[in-house]
């Protein structure tokens, strides 16, 4: 029977011994897949039927100890065996994970001494046959070994094209997780450094367990230095694992799973990745910039003083954002919004159904734009190309901005997210005057305006301009106002009384458009 002096590794490289060996170059190979291959005829006779093979190795020492890695299958013929008992025990503390003994021409038949030390110790012992050569056992593991390693990369390479499209969703971080805990097959979970459910999908865990993932996860959590990125633990039958978050927000991802498979780490780490570019701040502009304008603007300067801090003097873009399916948005998934868009300004809202806001600035806009005068100036189709619509998400925009008009330019964008709800339009943009309207002075288009709407009030005017864009839907004006289509039918009917017409004439309706356009804070119509 051959012998090799030194291990020999299942795959790849030989590799020597060393007080923290490296770990194996492929999957682990179950005992039973092995003893499955009925050409080898190997039969166990002794010790537990659970094992799994990390290399093969060949020895005919008598204390082979020295050589081991641990989870070898150790092949022998007994030529030096004499203690039977003492070489068992110096195998399983070598970490050795099963012992195969060939028959002839040293032993008849395996010792029964052998045997029984096996069972007693744990170790399983395989019994080879004097037809079967050592080497075609280790060429028989390495075959074994091959076809898991290609089995995890085509598993990995599906967990990651996966992921990726969970990444590319209108709500990223939920759906990544959503996918994490499907490939795993267990329950993933997004927590602060204070231990924080921000996110989480999968089967829910125990009380017991859910509170060791969270102690795991504040062990890699990045508020002290010298934290590890990453830790794994066990509950009972559960593996607990934890990785932290790139970008310095203490961010953890961590997870728990009934069984821990070949390459669940490696799927792991592309998740990570994903959640860290996810969830770190967008870096269109600097965050420093940002800090001092907010700093700046507390303190009492002006707009126009701190928008160069933001990266950009304007004009600027208002841009009101809901999630199309009604789902509010948290923090992190409007923070993907923004670095679709291309702006890291955005205000996630307060809840109860208030609308994501985004300020997105116009690319090569500076001094130029500032000096603009403070007039909108026509949207370019360029521009207008860069807001698109997001999967996912109903936007409403307001047409370019000076920085001291952005209070105006934000009611524009809400009258515009709500004409794209009520339209069921993906995105609707307040386009400026524009046409035969732009022909008017606008002082005199003003004072038209500002006379001919006297006798409305604020609510009544903009119930009005709503109906008039939506050319005269009760329905759909009442979604976009969010009231009865019979206020809305009471309020049209006011104001055609205040305003003594005919709200069915069309030359009316042009009239009043037209001064709608032009008055109470509006400056364009949607497109």
């Amino acid at each position: 029977m051959d012998e090799p002096s030194m291990p020999i590794p299942a795959a790849g490289p030989v590799q020597p011994p060393a007080s923290s060996p490296p770990g194996p170059p492929t999957p682990p190979i179950p005992l039973a897949e092995l003893l499955a291959s009925k050409d080898l005829g190997l039969r166990r006779i002794a010790g537990p039927a659970e094992a799994e093979l990390l290399w093969v190795h060949t020895s005919e020492m008598a204390d082979p100890y020295p050589y081991l890695l641990g989870g070898e299958l150790l092949l022998s013929a007994g030529v030096l065996l004499t203690d039977p008992d003492h070489y068992v025990g110096r195998l399983v503390e070598a970490g050795a994970a099963a012992l195969g003994f060939g028959v002839r021409p040293v032993h008849e038949t395996v010792p029964g001494a052998l045997i029984e030390a096996c069972d007693r110790q744990g170790l399983p012992l395989l019994e080879v046959p004097p037809e079967t050569p050592f080497t075609a056992i280790a060429r028989a593991v390495w075959r074994l070994m091959a076809e898991a390693r290609h089995r995890e990369l085509r598993r990995v390479t599906r967990a990651q094209q996966a992921l990726a499209t969970a990444a590319a969703r209108p709500d990223p971080v939920p759906a990544v997780l959503h996918q994490l805990a499907t490939q795993l097959g267990g329950r993933a979970v997004l927590l602060t450094a204070r231990g924080e459910e921000v996110h989480a999908a999968g089967r829910r865990l125990p009380p017991e367990a859910a509170r060791a993932l969270t102690r795991l996860a504040r062990v890699v959590a990045r508020e002290r230095p010298g934290a590890p990125s990453s830790a794994t633990d066990t509950h009972g039958d559960t593996h607990l694992s934890a990785y932290a978050l790139g970008g310095g927000d203490g961010l953890v991802l961590a997870l728990a799973a009934g069984r821990r498979e070949s390459g669940d780490h490696t799927v792991a780490g592309i998740a990570v990745v994903l959640l860290s570019l996810l969830a770190a701040p967008h870096q269109g502009a600097d965050a420093a910039g940002r800090s001092a304008a907010l700093v700046r603007m507390l303190l009492g300067a002006a707009p126009a003083e701190v928008a160069p801090l933001l990266g950009s003097t304007g004009p600027w873009t208002v841009i009101h954002a809901r999630r199309t399916d009604g789902t509010p948005a948290d923090g992190l998934t409007a923070g993907a919004l923004g670095a679709s868009l291309g702006t890291a300004l955005v205000d996630a809202g307060r809840g109860g159904g208030e609308a994501v806001r985004l300020l997105l600035p116009l690319p090569g806009a500076g001094a130029e734009g500032a000096a603009a005068g403070g007039a909108a100036r026509p949207l370019p189709e360029a521009e207008a190309d860069r807001i698109t619509p997001q999967p996912g998400w109903t936007l409403g925009a307001s047409a370019p901005t000076p920085v001291t008009a952005l209070d105006a330019a934000d009611s524009l964008a809400a009258r515009a997210l709500a004409h794209a709800q009520a339209t069921r339009a993906p995105l609707t943009v307040d386009a400026p005057v524009s046409g035969l309207a732009a022909l008017v002075p606008p002082e005199q288009a003003a004072a038209h305006a500002r006379a001919l709407l006297a006798p409305l009030t604020a609510p009544l005017a903009d119930t009005l301009r709503c109906w008039l864009s939506l050319h005269g839907s009760w329905d759909r004006t009442a979604v976009a106002l969010g009231v009865h289509r019979n206020t809305v039918r009471q309020r049209i009917g006011r104001c055609g009384e205040l305003l003594d017409v005919d709200l069915d004439d069309m030359d009316v309706r042009a009239e009043l458009w037209f001064a709608l356009r032009q008055g109470r804070g509006g400056h364009g119509g949607h497109r």
